[in-house]
């Protein structure tokens, strides 16, 4: 009776259709895209108008100090605690109170992401693959969302990459808007994800031209000389 409860409540908010479409991709049948972009970590960020944020503290996730993200992150620390273990690159950052409100990670080796995606992001010698970054909404939109990439490269950097490399679902518009903001180019691959009857299957494609054009600002007009 829960589950008709709540489903005939997702219908009266949603609709019909809404809601049909919403379990075909759940039980049935679901196509992700990932595109992969790279950018080396030494040409400057492009300029933004982000805003500044209040102090926050920066550590190196341990398995010992990942309790910090219990209060925002609740079922992520053990999580953060098993990726420390396993030798991957992650950065937290604290407030006043000691609790996590954003988090970054890199890995120089090739990546199977066992808790998310469930496939295996390879990784070149000299560059390092960027993954599962977030912040909580208090932070959004603020310069926290490229200092913490920016730490994390000079971190990498002093274990030799040069460039980094990472995806973004296609779908995800603030997160490709983000890509474009820090200057990454894409690669012309994609990531396919297919789930069906919770079964998965990944394929890689390529493709031409770009997927970000579209979302780019328009360069302003010229200001026409006046005639004298």
């Amino acid at each position: 009776m829960n589950a008709l409860k709540k489903l005939s409540d997702h219908i009266k908010q949603k609709g019909l259709r809404a809601t049909v479409g919403k379990l075909w991709k759940h039980y049935v049948f679901l196509h992700e895209e990932l595109l992969w972009m790279e950018r080396d970590l030494v040409s400057p960020v492009p300029p933004h108008k982000l805003r500044p944020y209040s102090p926050l503290r920066l550590e190196t996730i341990t398995p010992q100090n990942a309790v910090a993200f219990a209060r925002h992150f609740g079922d992520r620390v053990g999580t953060m605690a098993e990726l420390a273990s396993e030798g991957y690159t992650g950065h937290m950052y604290l407030d006043e109170n000691g609790d996590t409100v954003a988090f970054i990670w890199g890995s120089t080796r090739d990546y199977l992401d066992r808790h998310y995606y469930g496939c295996m992001f390879p990784v070149k010698p000299g560059e390092f693959f960027e993954f599962a970054l977030e912040q909580i909404p208090a932070y959004r939109g603020t310069t926290l969302s490229v200092d913490f990439q920016l730490n994390l490269w000079k971190a990498m950097a002093d274990q030799g990459c040069n460039k980094v490399v990472d995806i973004c679902e296609s779908h995800n518009i603030p997160a490709l808007k983000l890509h474009i903001r820090m200057g990454y180019r894409e690669q012309g691959r994609i990531m396919n994800i297919y789930h069906l009857f919770g079964w998965r299957f990944f394929r890689e494609t390529r493709y031409s031209g770009s997927r970000l054009d579209a979302l780019r600002k328009p360069a302003p007009s010229p200001v026409p000389a006046e005639a004298s």
